[in-house]
């Protein structure tokens, strides 16, 4: 390993979302920071991910991107999660050497170099912070939205498919915070329709 470089992991959270934007953090790790409990944050509670959470962004260099509804639309859900990969490298105050990025995919328009790595989540500390920073930051913003939108249970699901969600989708129909490209929110949008036939 080269001395002294900077090193970013990146992650995302929400591409299976029906409802939400999707959400990508990078993060490079101050060296003195105690890695210990820093997991994937699917493994984490979520009382412990925002502890963690708060004691990352004090002791690193960590930006979030995102992609809306919008453009998940335009490019598709891989595209548009690695855009949000994208800006949130672009977005960090200092430039890393490399990044680590966890799964297969990694954002071509970028000048930054990128590694993939399968479980890297698990396998990386700084991947894991990512993981962390990014889904903290997405709960938050549905659980604020939930409150417009409190039929769906955002705050419990975070806008995934859950039981809850789907009822609330069954029986009140679609917000313009849902993925209407998603299987399961066009097959209650098309019965709908039809429905109205």
């Amino acid at each position: 390993m080269i001395k002294n470089r900077l090193v970013a992991g990146v992650d995302e959270v929400g591409r299976g979302c029906l409802a939400g934007p999707v959400y990508s953090a990078a993060v490079i790790l101050n060296k003195n920071i105690n890695v210990k409990n820093i997991k994937d944050s699917k493994k984490i509670t979520f009382k412990k991910r925002i502890q963690l959470a708060n004691y990352i962004k004090e002791n690193s260099i960590y930006a979030v991107g995102t992609a809306s509804i919008e453009e998940i639309y335009k490019l598709n859900i891989l595209n548009a999660s690695l855009l949000s990969m994208e800006r949130a490298l672009n977005k960090l105050k200092d430039k890393p050497s490399i990044a680590y990025i966890d799964g297969i995919f990694y954002p071509k328009n970028i000048k930054i170099k990128c590694k993939t790595f399968v479980k890297g989540d698990e396998r990386f500390p700084c991947i894991s912070a990512a993981s962390i920073i990014a889904k903290v930051t997405r709960d938050l913003f549905m659980i604020k939205l939930s409150k417009k939108y409190p039929r769906y249970c955002w705050h419990k699901n975070f806008g995934y498919g859950t039981k809850d969600h789907l009822l609330g989708l069954k029986k009140y129909g679609i917000t313009k915070h849902h993925r209407v490209t998603f299987k399961p929110v066009h097959n209650i949008l098309m019965s709908s329709t039809r429905e109205t036939l």
